[in-house]
């Protein structure tokens, strides 16, 4: 019977699964497979499996239950194998680099921080602080622009914005680098300029939360920075 994969652990892992239950409408509880060192932790998948906020929930609070006893390899939802075997196959071909990925995450939670600025305060800014915006802008508003002015005033605007975007997210992952095992940035989508994951150790952890809100503080109200976490590592997994 096809098995849904919600960790990886070593076997010594406390393994507290009491309470929680598995994803699907007949809610099957949960098991472990072992093989050699590791362990993953299963249940029966469901016949039709969709990301339904239960399910996600319930995947999520696996991973939390573990993480908050132990290390763990957190599975993003919807992964599933054909049996058990299929699974511990993969544990005993894949035992070392699972073991190694295991230590590297050990005692860390990771922080998944967005942020975004203003679009109208930034917009403000390039006007003021750039001299061909501005007499671009200028000559458009008076009447007095070549046909060509207000293509040329986008292309600066987006060219200033796409920079100084970029240093702004380069400052704020430098800042936090310090309290990082290690930094996993993904593109930011809509307003955000930034989307950057942290691998946290547990002794770091209070400096990297007390200067991310310095940070917050020190860059103002134009500015809104969304912290997520500590989370199970799976940027890092």
């Amino acid at each position: 019977m096809a098995v849904y994969i919600y960790s990886i652990t070593f076997k010594d892992h406390p393994l507290r699964l009491d309470g929680l239950e598995g994803v699907g409408a007949s809610s099957p509880p949960l098991r472990t497979v072992t093989a050699g060192q590791l362990c993953a932790v299963v249940s029966d998948a469901p016949e039709e499996l969709r990301p339904k906020r239960r399910d996600i929930g319930r995947h999520q609070e696996v991973q939390q239950r573990l993480l908050t006893d132990g290390n763990v390899l957190p599975l993003r939802f919807g992964y599933t194998a054909p049996d058990e075997d299929t699974v511990r196959d993969a544990l005993e071909q894949r035992a070392d680099d699972y073991a190694d990925r295991l230590r590297r995450v050990e005692g860390c939670a990771e922080y998944n921080l967005k942020a975004a600025q203003d679009e109208e305060t930034l917009l403000r800014e390039i006007l003021t602080e750039s001299e061909e915006a501005r007499q671009l802008n200028d000559a458009i508003r008076a009447g007095g622009a070549a046909p060509d002015a207000p293509l040329r005033l986008g292309e600066l605007v987006a060219n200033e914005i796409r920079a100084r975007q970029e240093a702004l997210a380069s400052g704020v992952i430098e800042a936090l680098r310090p309290f990082a095992r290690e930094i996993d940035s993904s593109p930011p989508v809509g307003s955000d300029f930034l989307n950057v994951s942290f691998l946290v150790s547990a002794d770091q952890d209070e400096l990297f939360l007390a200067t991310e809100l310095s940070l917050a503080h020190q860059m103002g109200e134009a500015f809104t920075f969304r912290l997520n976490g500590p989370l199970p590592p799976y940027s890092f997994s």
